[in-house]
């Protein structure tokens, strides 16, 4: 049941809670429906797995491969490619308690125009751009390492569809400030960062890479530090432009996340943790709630940025 001290707007979207869950830790959409004791009405939205154009069989095993207080990935975008996607996986959604919002990743600006174009006309209620994948061979962290580049991919598909459009950025770039500019000059309505820090580990007892394509994605909250530093760069940039941010690297607990809002996000995205506990979104947002009781704050939005020049 919504509860109005956690209602958040990013742009035009009202969403139930802060709380969102991370595209590839929800599969398209149904995951947590399976789970007894799910409850879709305590997540502000679901953002669905990567889709490309064409179907994607993925990287050669392994794809996961577990290291302290982390989670390294290589899925390679493993989907059964748009027309699939809208035909026969949309449909199934049920719209009515949350939000879900398509993720679309392309090695081309055609492919990202394509992806857009194609979800425009559909029920998500905005589309996530991936301009930073790290476990893919072409695209991705091309575009996301070059402000330039991915302000283009954002052009492309601002100019096919009304939708919301939240670029996601990669920690890899070295002026967080000035990726965020030009997302947002481009046309972005938010941002969410971090996407996940590129890592590798080794499988001693076969003496190669652990992860079959040989190097993969970090998360978890071992990747947290980071995260956090990366959205109060952003922040600096993104909220006097009215551009809000979904924060996201490791997050774990209430505590998590209220460092994220201090940082400068507008909202949270769930990711890793969601592998060991499906269902860890509902004991945050309990805790959110006992937060704001605890510290006499009305709402979520009251907890303001920190700032050095306060």
């Amino acid at each position: 049941m919504t509860d109005e001290r956690l209602v958040v707007e990013l742009r035009d979207l009202k969403f139930t809670t802060p709380l969102m869950l991370l595209s590839g830790c929800d599969g398209f959409g149904q995951e947590h429906e399976r789970i007894v004791g799910a409850d879709t009405s305590l997540i502000g939205a679901v953002f669905l797995k990567g889709t490309t154009v064409e179907p994607r069989l993925g990287n050669p095993a392994h794809r996961l491969w577990e290291t302290p207080s982390g989670l390294l990935n290589a899925i390679g975008l493993q989907n059964p490619g748009v027309d699939v996607v809208i035909r026969d996986l949309l449909p199934r959604l049920d719209t009515r308690t949350t939000h879900y919002i398509a993720n679309i990743s392309g090695a081309t600006l055609e492919e990202y125009r394509e992806l857009a174009r194609r979800f425009d006309e559909t029920v998500v209620s905005a589309i996530e751009i991936n301009v930073s994948c790290p476990n893919v061979k072409a695209g991705g962290m091309q575009f996301g390492n070059d402000p330039d580049m991915c302000a283009r991919v954002i052009e492309a598909c601002r100019s096919v569809t009304g939708k919301p459009l939240i670029t996601k950025l990669t920690p890899a770039y070295h002026d967080t400030a000035l990726l965020a500019q030009k997302c947002i000059d481009a046309g972005t309505d938010a941002l969410s960062l971090i996407n996940t820090v590129s890592g590798m580990a080794f499988d001693i007892r076969k003496r190669q890479p652990a992860l079959g394509f040989g190097q993969g994605g970090l998360s978890g909250p071992a990747i947290k530090p980071i995260a956090l530093l990366k959205v109060h760069q952003a922040a600096r940039i993104c909220r006097p432009r009215g551009i809000p941010i979904i924060g996201q690297g490791g997050i774990t607990c209430a505590e998590d996340a209220i460092e994220f809002f201090l940082a400068g996000a507008d909202a949270i995205g769930i990711g890793t943790a969601l592998f060991y506990d499906p269902l860890i979104y509902k004991r945050i947002h309990e805790d959110l709630l006992d937060y704001l009781a605890q510290h006499q704050l009305n709402r979520i939005t009251d907890i303001k940025p920190w700032s050095k020049q306060k």
